[in-house]
């Protein structure tokens, strides 16, 4: 055999072990929130982690800004994306058809794991004179752009307050990465942010304009959580941000991370693998997960049954039997 031979079979070999090699590779798509949100860190930070084992697993993540909860939920079902982060409300609503999704039940909805709470968050203008939920009639609110799971819970509290949006002089739809603009330039009085806290756009809005975050509680709120498991009384810490010193009382859910049952196995599988193998790295990457636990992660907020890669890992861990 010839050198020029062996060197030809040389090239052919690695070319087909590239190609074989690339044919084992598969992508991922996460789906997030706005930029400045904590649903976005989220998809980045999964995505960070799932990509350190790219070589091993073959697995490739991104994880876009999107609208939000809804238009996750809508992307996972149409298959679009792979995975995605949702408030837990809309995530029963999606399950079981109801709400938004009355009508469009998503059977095939699962949970993979449940991440921080989200406080349902008014932060009003100084000198807008809002002190309360109820002080919003009459005033510019930033309810949420559409697709986002804010805007959908914004609806939710107006019925159950018997209100609608044309209790404002605006109800705006801007995207939280526009919003901390428009109160700082006097555009909106309020805006509306179902949120982990801390969090940046609010940290933006606070330092630009003097503004606070306003108590969401009364005898309607109450009976939201009374009555639907999916939302909990929330207490956000007082001089977390500039203008509020004392705690503000309001409601909330968790964000929770999302699929399909068509997606397989051993994705979810490498997915959750690479999240709680990496546990304490993956709480360093924003304050909001802090304080999370495996134990509450993997069942808090939870309304859709586990993907079964997910389930599969749990129990190789102990945690489920």
């Amino acid at each position: 055999m010839t050198i020029f031979k062996s060197i030809a079979i040389a090239i052919a070999s690695a070319l087909v072990a590239g190609t074989a090699a690339t044919a084992q590779e598969k992508f991922i798509t996460i789906g997030t929130g706005g930029q400045t949100g904590v649903y976005f860190v989220v998809g980045q930070s999964i995505c960070r982690l799932v990509n350190r084992d790219s070589a091993t697993t073959g697995l490739k993540c991104t994880a876009p800004s999107t609208g939000g909860s809804i238009a996750n939920i809508n992307a996972i079902k149409a298959g679009d994306m792979d995975m995605g982060v949702a408030q837990s409300d809309w995530q029963f609503h999606a399950y079981n058809g109801s709400s938004q999704f009355e009508g469009d039940k998503f059977d095939k909805e699962r949970a993979v794991f449940s991440v921080h709470s989200e406080p349902f968050t008014v932060i009003a203008r100084a000198d807008a004179g809002i002190n309360s939920f109820d002080d919003l009639k009459g005033k510019r609110v930033n309810v949420g752009n559409p697709g986002s799971g804010q805007l959908a819970t914004m609806e939710v509290v107006l019925a159950a307050k018997g209100w609608s949006m044309a209790d404002f002089a605006l109800a705006s739809e801007l995207k939280p990465a526009e919003q901390a603009a428009a109160l700082g330039d006097n555009k909106v009085d309020a805006i509306i942010y179902t949120v982990g806290h801390p969090n940046g756009s609010i940290q933006e809005a606070v330092s630009t304009v003097d503004a606070k975050l306003v108590n969401v509680e009364g005898e309607a709120i109450d009976k939201l959580v009374a009555d639907n498991p999916f939302y909990a009384y929330s207490t956000i810490p007082g001089g977390m941000y500039k203008g509020t010193d004392s705690e503000v009382k309001t409601f909330g859910v968790k964000a929770t991370f999302v699929t399909s049952s068509d997606v397989d196995d051993d994705v979810v599988y490498e997915v959750v693998k690479a999240v709680f193998d990496n546990f304490d790295r993956f709480k360093k990457l924003h304050p909001a997960f802090e304080n999370l636990t495996e134990e509450e992660m993997i069942k808090d907020g939870l309304s859709a049954p586990l993907h079964d890669g997910a389930v599969k890992y749990y129990k190789e861990r102990g945690w489920m039997e």
